[in-house]
């Protein structure tokens, strides 16, 4: 079954051809760019949940400096959206900073099908776990919010307590200083 939507970005279109056509019958939706200057724009307008994007967009440039420029602009601006990066001319220096900038994944050109597909699912799984985190996070925000919010005195009804609750009425009109004291986990809170 296909799912999740790529767009790749590079600067040859023999090279978009191919991936294209490679990723068509693994991804639910493949879009392509060839101008890293309408990336923030095509992004704003699609819903991506993965990027491939090219290090080296200008003829006679190798140093991967105008990928790693792309590579932070989206992560600033859309920092769900799992990056790949993709170059010919890569080293593990290269890898190292793009990875630290926030990239998923590295693959190097020519690309083994098989090895960049499994990366882009990994990066697909990753990007779904993300989401999965912070939905579990805000969830958990909220009902710790709601529970602060409606927070029962358990076992109100005991004796214990009651006698607790009395002395907390006598005290509740006064400005004066209360020490409890007690064994750690039994609620002095």
């Amino acid at each position: 079954m296909k799912e999740g939507k790529i767009l790749v970005a590079d600067d040859n279109k023999g090279i978009l051809t191919a991936l294209q056509i490679l990723l068509q019958p693994v991804f639910s939706e493949v879009g392509i760019l060839n101008n890293p200057n309408l990336l923030l724009t095509e992004l704003a307008a699609h819903e991506y949940d993965l990027l491939l994007l090219d290090m080296n967009f200008k003829a006679g440039i190798n140093t991967g400096n105008e990928g790693i420029y792309w590579l932070r602009e989206v992560k600033k601006k859309y920092p769900e959206i799992e990056v790949v990066m993709i170059t010919a001319y890569g080293d593990i220096g290269l890898a190292v900073k793009a990875l630290k900038e926030g990239a998923a994944d590295f693959v190097l050109k020519p690309w083994d099908n098989q090895k960049l597909v499994a990366t882009l699912k990994a990066a697909l799984r990753l990007r779904k776990s993300n989401i999965e985190i912070s939905q579990l996070k805000n969830r958990e925000s909220h009902l710790k919010n709601e529970a602060l919010k409606y927070q029962p005195i358990i076992g109100i009804h005991s004796p214990a307590m009651k006698s607790v609750m009395q002395v907390v009425g006598k005290i509740s009109g006064t400005d004066a200083n209360v020490l409890i004291t007690g064994e750690n986990g039994t609620g002095k809170e």
